[in-house]
C-alpha cells in the first residue's frame, strides 16, 4: 500500500463490523412477514446494491407494501442495534498505520450522513479522516457521485488512490473513479460474489493488507 497517497474507506462491513446487526435487523422484518430468515451465508449471497433489489430478492413485495416505510422500518431496527457494533480491530491498526505514513484518508459510505458522523464520533475514529462522506437519505443508493465530488474537492489523482470496500458496488465505484480497489471478503458479501466482479485484489480480511 506504500505507493498510494490516499485511502478511501467504505464504512459498513469494511471499517464497521455491522454484519450481525444487519442480519438481525432484516430477520425481524422477514419473520414479521412470514418469510424465511437469513443465515450469515444466505445473507452474504443475497445482499446487493441498490438495496431495494436485495429486499426483493429475499421476499419483499413492493407491489403490496411501501418501499419508503420498509426502508424506515429497517433503519429503526438497525439504529437500535448500532451501539452493539464496533470497528474491526485490524481496521483500527490500519487507520493508525496509514495516518503515521501521512496518507490522506476518507470515508465514502452509503450510510445516511448524520448517522455516519454520529457513529464515527461514538467510536472515536473521526479524527483519522480528511472528510466523511455519506448520503442524504436512508435508501443506501449509489456512492459514485459522492466519490466524484471527493475527487474534485480534494484534487485527488486516481493513480494515488486505493479504495477499500466489501461489496461489488465498491468495485463499481472504484472503476468509475479510475482508482485501485481492494475488496475484503469479511463484510456484507461472499468471496465468490466479489470474485465475480473481476476485481484482481480480493482478500479475506484487512489483516492481509497490513503485510503488503
Amino acid at each position: 500500500m506504500h505507493r498510494y497517497k490516499t485511502i478511501i474507506w467504505d464504512y459498513n462491513g469494511t471499517l464497521l463490523n455491522d454484519i450481525e446487526i444487519g442480519i438481525e435487523s432484516i430477520n425481524i422484518m422477514l419473520r414479521k412477514r412470514g418469510l424465511p430468515s437469513l443465515t450469515s451465508e444466505s445473507y452474504r449471497e443475497a445482499f446487493t446494491f441498490p438495496v431495494k433489489d436485495y429486499y426483493e430478492k429475499v421476499g419483499f413485495d413492493f407491489q403490496k407494501e411501501d418501499w419508503d416505510l420498509t426502508a424506515q422500518e429497517f433503519i429503526t431496527n438497525y439504529t437500535n442495534r448500532l451501539p452493539y457494533s464496533d470497528i474491526f480491530p485490524e481496521a483500527r491498526i490500519l487507520l493508525d498505520f496509514f495516518k503515521k505514513q501521512g496518507k490522506k484518508q476518507f470515508i465514502l459510505s452509503a450510510m445516511e450522513i448524520n448517522m455516519l458522523k454520529d457513529s464515527t464520533r461514538e467510536l472515536n475514529i473521526q479524527e483519522f479522516f480528511d472528510e466523511i462522506s455519506g448520503i442524504d437519505n436512508i435508501y443506501a443508493s449509489s456512492k459514485i457521485e459522492n466519490g466524484r465530488n471527493l475527487f474534485h474537492k480534494h484534487q485527488l489523482k486516481a493513480k494515488d488512490v486505493c479504495l477499500l470496500g466489501d461489496t461489488t458496488h465498491d468495485y463499481e465505484v472504484a472503476q468509475s473513479l479510475g482508482c485501485q480497489c481492494y475488496l475484503i471478503a469479511s463484510g456484507h458479501q461472499s468471496f465468490e460474489k466479489l470474485k465475480a466482479t473481476g476485481c484482481p485484489n480480493i482478500i479475506n480480511s484487512l489483516n492481509d493488507i497490513a503485510t503488503e
